[in-house]
Protein backbone atom coordinates (compact mmCIF):
# COMPACT_ATOMS: atom_id res chain seq x y z
CA UNK A 1 0.00 0.00 0.00
CA UNK A 2 1.58 3.44 -1.09
CA UNK A 3 2.03 6.00 1.35
CA UNK A 4 -0.59 8.81 1.96
CA UNK A 5 0.96 11.76 0.07
CA UNK A 6 2.26 14.62 2.63
CA UNK A 7 0.13 17.48 2.91
CA UNK A 8 2.69 20.46 2.76
CA UNK A 9 0.45 22.71 4.24
CA UNK A 10 0.57 20.83 7.47
CA UNK A 11 4.84 21.06 7.46
CA UNK A 12 5.20 24.60 7.08
CA UNK A 13 4.13 26.25 10.23
CA UNK A 14 0.94 28.68 10.27
CA UNK A 15 0.77 32.05 11.47
CA UNK A 16 -0.64 31.51 14.56
CA UNK A 17 -3.65 34.39 15.67
CA UNK A 18 -5.85 35.61 18.59
CA UNK A 19 -8.80 37.50 17.82
CA UNK A 20 -10.40 40.17 20.18
CA UNK A 21 -13.23 41.31 19.28
CA UNK A 22 -16.54 42.09 21.47
CA UNK A 23 -18.78 40.42 19.07
CA UNK A 24 -19.62 36.95 18.30
CA UNK A 25 -20.86 37.27 14.95
CA UNK A 26 -17.54 39.38 14.46
CA UNK A 27 -15.36 36.44 16.42
CA UNK A 28 -16.90 33.84 14.12
CA UNK A 29 -16.74 35.67 11.04
CA UNK A 30 -12.59 36.68 10.98
CA UNK A 31 -12.45 32.66 12.23
CA UNK A 32 -13.85 31.69 9.29
CA UNK A 33 -12.06 34.00 7.19
CA UNK A 34 -8.92 33.59 8.55
CA UNK A 35 -8.71 29.86 8.59
CA UNK A 36 -9.84 30.10 5.31
CA UNK A 37 -5.98 30.66 4.16
CA UNK A 38 -3.85 27.83 4.22
CA UNK A 39 -0.89 29.67 5.98
CA UNK A 40 -2.84 30.94 8.98
CA UNK A 41 -4.70 29.60 11.66
CA UNK A 42 -6.68 30.73 14.57
CA UNK A 43 -5.56 29.37 17.87
CA UNK A 44 -7.92 31.58 19.99
CA UNK A 45 -10.86 34.55 20.69
CA UNK A 46 -11.74 36.37 23.21
CA UNK A 47 -14.41 39.18 24.27
CA UNK A 48 -12.90 41.72 25.54
CA UNK A 49 -8.63 42.76 26.42
CA UNK A 50 -9.54 41.15 30.34
CA UNK A 51 -10.43 38.15 28.90
CA UNK A 52 -7.96 37.81 26.60
CA UNK A 53 -4.35 38.39 28.65
CA UNK A 54 -4.23 34.79 30.47
CA UNK A 55 -4.56 33.28 27.22
CA UNK A 56 -1.90 35.66 25.27
CA UNK A 57 0.51 34.88 27.50
CA UNK A 58 0.30 31.32 27.89
CA UNK A 59 -0.13 31.06 23.62
CA UNK A 60 1.93 33.61 22.51
CA UNK A 61 0.39 34.07 19.46
CA UNK A 62 2.49 35.46 15.85
CA UNK A 63 -0.43 38.30 15.45
CA UNK A 64 -3.52 39.39 17.46
CA UNK A 65 -6.54 41.06 15.78
CA UNK A 66 -7.97 43.45 18.07
CA UNK A 67 -11.35 45.50 17.70
CA UNK A 68 -11.20 49.25 19.40
CA UNK A 69 -14.49 49.48 20.84
CA UNK A 70 -15.09 47.16 23.52
CA UNK A 71 -16.44 46.68 27.39
CA UNK A 72 -14.77 46.15 30.19
CA UNK A 73 -11.04 46.81 28.98
CA UNK A 74 -11.30 48.71 25.47
CA UNK A 75 -8.62 47.80 22.58
CA UNK A 76 -6.35 50.82 23.14
CA UNK A 77 -6.27 50.20 27.06
CA UNK A 78 -5.86 46.67 26.39
CA UNK A 79 -2.49 47.34 23.67
CA UNK A 80 -0.72 49.94 26.08
CA UNK A 81 -0.62 47.14 28.64
CA UNK A 82 0.04 44.55 25.99
CA UNK A 83 3.06 46.36 24.46
CA UNK A 84 4.28 47.16 28.00
CA UNK A 85 4.82 43.76 29.43
CA UNK A 86 4.07 41.33 26.68
CA UNK A 87 4.58 42.71 23.37
CA UNK A 88 2.47 41.56 20.36
CA UNK A 89 2.21 41.86 16.56
CA UNK A 90 -1.21 43.54 16.22
CA UNK A 91 -3.51 44.31 13.59
CA UNK A 92 -6.31 47.25 14.28
CA UNK A 93 -9.14 45.39 12.49
CA UNK A 94 -13.08 47.11 13.47
CA UNK A 95 -15.27 49.45 12.48
CA UNK A 96 -13.74 52.22 13.41
CA UNK A 97 -10.77 51.61 11.28
CA UNK A 98 -12.82 52.73 8.82
CA UNK A 99 -13.92 55.62 10.18
CA UNK A 100 -10.62 57.60 10.46
CA UNK A 101 -11.15 57.76 13.96
CA UNK A 102 -8.73 58.90 16.72
CA UNK A 103 -8.74 55.55 18.36
CA UNK A 104 -6.82 53.66 15.13
CA UNK A 105 -4.26 56.68 14.98
CA UNK A 106 -3.55 56.32 18.52
CA UNK A 107 -3.45 52.37 18.32
CA UNK A 108 -0.71 52.73 15.81
CA UNK A 109 1.01 55.23 18.47
CA UNK A 110 0.68 52.32 20.92
CA UNK A 111 2.73 50.29 19.05
CA UNK A 112 0.20 48.64 16.68
CA UNK A 113 1.48 47.35 13.37
CA UNK A 114 -1.21 48.08 10.89
CA UNK A 115 -4.93 48.66 10.51
CA UNK A 116 -8.24 47.53 8.67
CA UNK A 117 -11.54 48.39 8.47
CA UNK A 118 -14.23 45.32 8.84
CA UNK A 119 -17.06 45.90 6.39
CA UNK A 120 -20.53 45.07 7.98
CA UNK A 121 -21.21 41.71 8.62
CA UNK A 122 -24.38 41.73 6.58
CA UNK A 123 -22.07 43.04 3.31
CA UNK A 124 -21.46 39.92 1.63
CA UNK A 125 -20.01 41.07 -1.88
CA UNK A 126 -17.32 42.82 0.30
CA UNK A 127 -16.49 39.71 2.37
CA UNK A 128 -14.38 38.46 -0.20
CA UNK A 129 -12.33 41.04 -1.27
CA UNK A 130 -11.75 41.94 3.23
CA UNK A 131 -11.08 38.16 3.13
CA UNK A 132 -8.30 38.52 0.70
CA UNK A 133 -6.65 41.82 2.91
CA UNK A 134 -7.20 40.68 6.09
CA UNK A 135 -5.26 37.15 5.18
CA UNK A 136 -2.08 40.07 3.60
CA UNK A 137 -2.25 42.13 6.39
CA UNK A 138 -2.01 39.38 8.50
CA UNK A 139 0.97 37.83 7.18
CA UNK A 140 2.71 41.62 7.08
CA UNK A 141 2.09 42.27 10.77
CA UNK A 142 3.76 38.57 11.60
CA UNK A 143 6.87 39.63 9.24
CA UNK A 144 7.12 42.88 10.91
CA UNK A 145 9.33 44.43 13.09
CA UNK A 146 8.04 44.31 16.29
CA UNK A 147 7.64 47.80 17.74
CA UNK A 148 7.79 50.05 21.23
CA UNK A 149 5.00 52.41 21.41
CA UNK A 150 6.00 55.95 20.54
CA UNK A 151 7.45 57.48 23.78
CA UNK A 152 7.94 61.48 23.98
CA UNK A 153 11.91 61.83 24.24
CA UNK A 154 13.70 63.51 26.96
CA UNK A 155 14.58 66.72 25.29
CA UNK A 156 18.62 66.46 24.81
CA UNK A 157 20.88 69.36 25.48
CA UNK A 158 21.49 71.80 22.73
CA UNK A 159 24.75 71.03 21.11
CA UNK A 160 27.36 73.37 19.94
CA UNK A 161 26.39 74.11 16.36
CA UNK A 162 22.81 72.03 15.63
CA UNK A 163 22.83 70.84 12.08
CA UNK A 164 19.21 70.67 11.19
CA UNK A 165 18.42 74.38 13.07
CA UNK A 166 21.28 76.23 11.63
CA UNK A 167 20.35 74.67 8.05
CA UNK A 168 17.85 76.53 5.54
CA UNK A 169 16.87 74.92 2.65
CA UNK A 170 17.08 76.53 -0.62
CA UNK A 171 13.80 77.48 -1.91
CA UNK A 172 14.73 75.51 -5.20
CA UNK A 173 14.80 72.49 -3.45
CA UNK A 174 11.77 70.11 -2.87
CA UNK A 175 11.62 67.03 -0.53
CA UNK A 176 9.22 63.76 -1.63
CA UNK A 177 8.52 61.50 1.18
CA UNK A 178 7.29 57.50 0.82
CA UNK A 179 6.31 55.28 2.90
CA UNK A 180 3.71 52.32 3.82
CA UNK A 181 3.47 49.85 6.95
CA UNK A 182 5.08 51.50 10.06
CA UNK A 183 5.12 54.88 8.21
CA UNK A 184 2.97 56.62 10.16
CA UNK A 185 5.17 56.73 13.37
CA UNK A 186 8.51 56.83 10.90
CA UNK A 187 7.13 60.43 9.60
CA UNK A 188 6.21 61.68 12.74
CA UNK A 189 9.62 60.64 13.80
CA UNK A 190 11.43 62.41 10.72
CA UNK A 191 8.64 65.39 10.62
CA UNK A 192 8.89 66.62 14.18
CA UNK A 193 12.71 66.73 14.06
CA UNK A 194 12.48 69.32 11.00
CA UNK A 195 12.84 73.06 11.59
CA UNK A 196 9.95 75.37 10.98
CA UNK A 197 12.26 76.38 8.09
CA UNK A 198 12.59 73.19 6.18
CA UNK A 199 12.13 72.93 2.49
CA UNK A 200 8.85 72.27 1.44
CA UNK A 201 7.65 68.64 1.81
CA UNK A 202 5.47 66.22 -0.31
CA UNK A 203 4.30 62.95 1.00
CA UNK A 204 2.63 59.80 0.30
CA UNK A 205 1.98 57.12 3.18
CA UNK A 206 -0.53 54.29 1.96
CA UNK A 207 -3.31 54.87 4.37
CA UNK A 208 -6.88 54.69 3.38
CA UNK A 209 -9.93 57.22 3.57
CA UNK A 210 -10.45 59.07 5.29
CA UNK A 211 -7.31 58.53 7.79
CA UNK A 212 -5.17 61.36 5.80
CA UNK A 213 -6.44 64.18 6.92
CA UNK A 214 -6.22 63.08 10.53
CA UNK A 215 -3.30 61.84 10.60
CA UNK A 216 -1.98 65.52 8.99
CA UNK A 217 -3.78 67.24 11.58
CA UNK A 218 -2.21 64.95 14.30
CA UNK A 219 1.13 65.94 12.46
CA UNK A 220 0.70 69.62 12.57
CA UNK A 221 0.08 69.69 15.82
CA UNK A 222 3.55 68.14 17.13
CA UNK A 223 5.44 69.33 14.40
CA UNK A 224 7.63 72.72 14.00
CA UNK A 225 6.46 72.53 10.19
CA UNK A 226 2.94 73.13 9.29
CA UNK A 227 1.26 69.53 8.02
CA UNK A 228 -1.76 69.72 6.06
CA UNK A 229 -3.93 66.96 3.59
CA UNK A 230 -2.65 68.39 0.11
CA UNK A 231 -5.36 69.96 -2.28
CA UNK A 232 -5.05 69.87 -5.89
CA UNK A 233 -2.09 73.12 -6.77
CA UNK A 234 -1.15 73.72 -3.72
CA UNK A 235 1.97 75.55 -4.10
CA UNK A 236 5.30 73.58 -2.42
CA UNK A 237 6.96 75.89 0.31
CA UNK A 238 9.22 76.18 2.87
CA UNK A 239 8.07 74.89 6.60
CA UNK A 240 4.98 72.88 5.08
CA UNK A 241 4.31 69.31 4.47
CA UNK A 242 0.97 68.40 1.98
CA UNK A 243 0.34 64.89 2.69
CA UNK A 244 -1.52 63.32 -0.49
CA UNK A 245 -5.55 62.30 0.27
CA UNK A 246 -6.46 58.84 0.39
CA UNK A 247 -7.11 57.22 -3.14
CA UNK A 248 -5.43 60.21 -5.04
CA UNK A 249 -2.20 60.30 -6.71
CA UNK A 250 0.02 63.16 -6.01
CA UNK A 251 2.55 64.30 -8.64
CA UNK A 252 4.59 67.80 -8.43
CA UNK A 253 4.90 69.84 -11.47
CA UNK A 254 7.40 72.80 -11.65
CA UNK A 255 5.43 76.19 -12.21
CA UNK A 256 8.07 79.36 -12.80
CA UNK A 257 10.26 79.31 -9.70
CA UNK A 258 7.66 77.55 -7.86
CA UNK A 259 6.52 73.78 -7.49
CA UNK A 260 2.79 72.69 -6.97
CA UNK A 261 1.03 69.71 -6.62
CA UNK A 262 -1.69 67.66 -9.23
CA UNK A 263 -3.96 65.13 -7.44
CA UNK A 264 -5.55 62.59 -9.49
CA UNK A 265 -7.79 59.53 -9.61
CA UNK A 266 -5.71 57.38 -12.28
CA UNK A 267 -5.48 53.59 -11.93
CA UNK A 268 -3.11 52.04 -8.87
CA UNK A 269 0.31 51.87 -9.51
CA UNK A 270 1.99 48.71 -7.57
CA UNK A 271 -1.64 48.03 -6.20
CA UNK A 272 -1.86 51.64 -4.70
CA UNK A 273 -3.60 54.92 -4.85
CA UNK A 274 -1.60 57.16 -3.71
CA UNK A 275 1.73 55.62 -5.15
CA UNK A 276 5.03 56.47 -4.43
CA UNK A 277 6.09 55.65 -7.19
CA UNK A 278 4.13 58.52 -9.28
CA UNK A 279 4.95 61.09 -6.81
CA UNK A 280 8.52 60.10 -7.12
CA UNK A 281 8.89 59.73 -10.64
CA UNK A 282 7.30 62.87 -11.72
CA UNK A 283 9.78 64.68 -9.03
CA UNK A 284 12.54 63.33 -10.78
CA UNK A 285 10.77 64.35 -14.27
CA UNK A 286 10.25 68.21 -12.77
CA UNK A 287 12.84 68.53 -10.57
CA UNK A 288 15.18 66.72 -11.19
CA UNK A 289 19.23 67.69 -9.37
CA UNK A 290 16.77 69.81 -7.27
CA UNK A 291 14.90 66.87 -5.89
CA UNK A 292 15.54 65.01 -2.54
CA UNK A 293 13.62 61.40 -2.10
CA UNK A 294 13.49 59.65 1.13
CA UNK A 295 12.01 56.47 1.22
CA UNK A 296 10.87 54.40 4.06
CA UNK A 297 9.45 51.40 5.98
CA UNK A 298 6.81 49.31 4.01
CA UNK A 299 5.34 46.37 2.22
CA UNK A 300 6.43 45.70 -1.31
CA UNK A 301 8.17 47.76 -4.12
CA UNK A 302 6.56 50.62 -4.11
CA UNK A 303 8.57 53.99 -4.86
CA UNK A 304 11.81 52.07 -5.51
CA UNK A 305 11.43 52.52 -9.38
CA UNK A 306 11.20 56.12 -9.00
CA UNK A 307 13.49 56.77 -6.42
CA UNK A 308 15.87 55.56 -8.89
CA UNK A 309 15.08 57.65 -11.70
CA UNK A 310 15.19 60.58 -9.21
CA UNK A 311 19.31 59.48 -8.46
CA UNK A 312 19.46 59.52 -12.22
CA UNK A 313 18.28 62.73 -12.80
CA UNK A 314 20.47 63.96 -10.51
CA UNK A 315 18.69 64.40 -7.08
CA UNK A 316 19.64 63.08 -3.80
CA UNK A 317 18.35 59.89 -2.54
CA UNK A 318 17.92 58.72 1.58
CA UNK A 319 16.83 55.40 2.21
CA UNK A 320 15.37 53.89 5.58
CA UNK A 321 17.85 51.18 6.69
CA UNK A 322 16.77 47.81 8.00
CA UNK A 323 17.12 47.95 12.10
CA UNK A 324 14.96 50.84 12.19
CA UNK A 325 12.27 49.91 9.35
CA UNK A 326 8.72 47.88 10.71
CA UNK A 327 8.85 45.79 7.18
CA UNK A 328 12.47 46.47 5.03
CA UNK A 329 10.50 46.06 1.90
CA UNK A 330 10.28 49.16 -0.44
CA UNK A 331 14.24 49.98 1.50
CA UNK A 332 15.57 46.72 0.22
CA UNK A 333 13.96 47.17 -3.30
CA UNK A 334 15.39 50.68 -3.43
CA UNK A 335 18.90 49.49 -2.56
CA UNK A 336 19.04 46.26 -4.68
CA UNK A 337 17.85 48.65 -7.51
CA UNK A 338 20.85 50.65 -6.72
CA UNK A 339 18.14 53.80 -5.79
CA UNK A 340 20.18 54.70 -2.30
CA UNK A 341 22.44 57.13 -2.02
CA UNK A 342 22.60 56.83 1.43
CA UNK A 343 21.21 54.55 3.92
CA UNK A 344 20.56 55.16 7.64
CA UNK A 345 18.54 54.58 10.60
CA UNK A 346 15.11 56.66 11.29
CA UNK A 347 17.01 58.90 13.63
CA UNK A 348 19.21 60.57 11.41
CA UNK A 349 17.27 60.88 8.20
CA UNK A 350 15.89 64.12 9.39
CA UNK A 351 19.60 65.45 9.79
CA UNK A 352 20.47 63.95 5.93
CA UNK A 353 17.04 65.95 4.88
CA UNK A 354 18.67 69.24 5.47
CA UNK A 355 22.19 68.64 4.60
CA UNK A 356 21.27 67.84 1.35
CA UNK A 357 19.04 70.77 0.41
CA UNK A 358 21.87 73.07 1.30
Amino acid sequence: MLPRPVDLTDVVRKTRVFVIDDSPLARQVLGYLIERDHGLEVIGSAADGAAAWERIVELDPDVLTLDADMPQMDGLSFLENVMKTHPVRTLMVSEQAGRGSESTLRALELGAVDYLARPPLDAKSRLQEFARELGAKIRSAAAARLRMPVRPPAPPPPPPAPIVEAVQGSPDRVVVMGASTGGADALRAVLKSLPAGSPGIAVVQHMPEPFTRSFAERLDKVCSVRVREAKNGDAIVQGQVLLAPANRHMRIRRAGLRYLVELSDGAPVNGFRPAVDVLFLSCARQAGANGVGVLMTGMGDDGARGLLALREAGGRTIVQDESSCVVFGMPREAIERGAAEIVLPLAKIADAVMRSTV
